[in-house]
């Protein structure tokens, strides 16, 4: 009967769910799993960020996270490597001698003038020359307009602010600071003008500030090859330390202490900070500072760009100098 066979399927499933010794693993499942791990120890808790962020900061490297040790104290820090493509820009920095690691051309490139030239100055260089599929060429440049024509600029190799703190460098000491100096060819025009005026480095802070691009490089016509750019983690803490060697430290700021032809510290050991034409000095360097420079002006002028400054300055402070 129908009523029967139901009731004879209706036991045979309520039977698969019975299973024998089922007791024992409910009072396993009842069980504790040991005592609950510390905070820092528990992946998705604060605490355990906080610890993983204060271990990468000491620079402790983390088994899982694959980082390796901290750099050696006393070596500046390294960018990333930098492109530079199209074909005016790439001629621009062969050029002007910008390091290069290689130079990458597109198969079946239409060559020109630049093209032919570009060629030329990377064969007498002795650069790597590689050519590339176009495809190979977007990647590299993130879809930029590279007209089958690219550098790989290696990172710059950064001093560490105690470099230029040697005793032996001919001359008083004389280093530029800059503080919020993003534009890089403010930062390869100051490069330029140490250079001319018997500086002896310059020092950047590694936040909120250039670095030393190929755009900086050619603006400095050369320079960056023989001055050092240090490179700060914090550029405070650098003018405390220049400080204690023995520098003056002087901001530069349209309202100043002095102006630049009574600056009477010319002949002293000194570091020149040079702050953003927006916002100028930071509060923390400006307070840093022994004395606030000003350049005399006409009313008519605001201000000079961060580059014109320093050279201006650097100029009176050589011109003291040579007295």
């Amino acid at each position: 009967m129908p009523g029967n066979s139901q009731r004879r399927g209706a036991i045979r499933k309520s039977s698969k769910g019975a299973t024998v010794g089922s007791g024992g693993q409910r009072r396993r499942g009842l069980e504790g799993k040991g005592p609950t791990p510390k905070a820092a120890d528990r992946e998705y808790h604060p605490a355990h960020k906080r610890a993983k962020a204060a271990a990468k900061r000491s620079g402790v490297g983390s088994s899982a996270g694959g980082r390796g040790p901290a750099r050696p104290k006393g070596r500046g820090s390294k960018a990333s490597s930098e492109m530079v493509y199209g074909r005016n820009s790439v001629v621009e920095a062969l050029r002007a001698e910008v390091p290069v690691a290689t130079m990458y051309i597109a198969t079946r490139i239409d060559t020109d003038d630049r093209v032919r030239e570009a060629l030329k100055l990377a064969t007498e260089r002795g650069l790597a020359i590689l050519e590339t599929p176009r495809g190979e060429l977007d990647r590299l440049t993130d879809g930029g307009v590279h007209q089958g024509l690219a550098l790989q600029v290696p990172p710059y190799d950064y001093a560490h602010p105690s470099d230029l703190l040697d005793p032996e460098m001919p001359g008083v000491p004389l280093v530029v600071a800059l503080d919020g100096i993003t534009d890089p060819r403010n930062l390869g025009a100051i490069v330029r003008s140490v250079a001319a005026f018997g500086g002896h480095g310059v020092v950047v802070p590694e936040r909120r500030s250039v670095g030393m691009t190929a755009s900086a490089w050619k603006t400095s016509a050369g320079a960056a090859a023989r001055i050092p750019v240090a490179r700060a983690s914090n550029l405070t803490r650098a003018l405390e330390e220049f400080k204690k060697a023995g520098f003056f430290i002087l901001g530069l700021d349209m309202d100043g202490d002095v102006e630049l032809p009574d600056l009477s510290l010319a002949s002293e050991p000194l570091v020149i900070v040079t702050g953003s034409e927006g916002k100028g000095l930071s509060r923390l360097v400006r307070e840093t500072c022994d004395q606030i420079v000003s350049i005399p002006m006409s009313s008519a002028v605001e201000s000079l760009n961060a580059g014109l400054a320093t050279g201006v300055t650097l100029y009176e402070i050589a011109r003291q100098r040579r007295r």
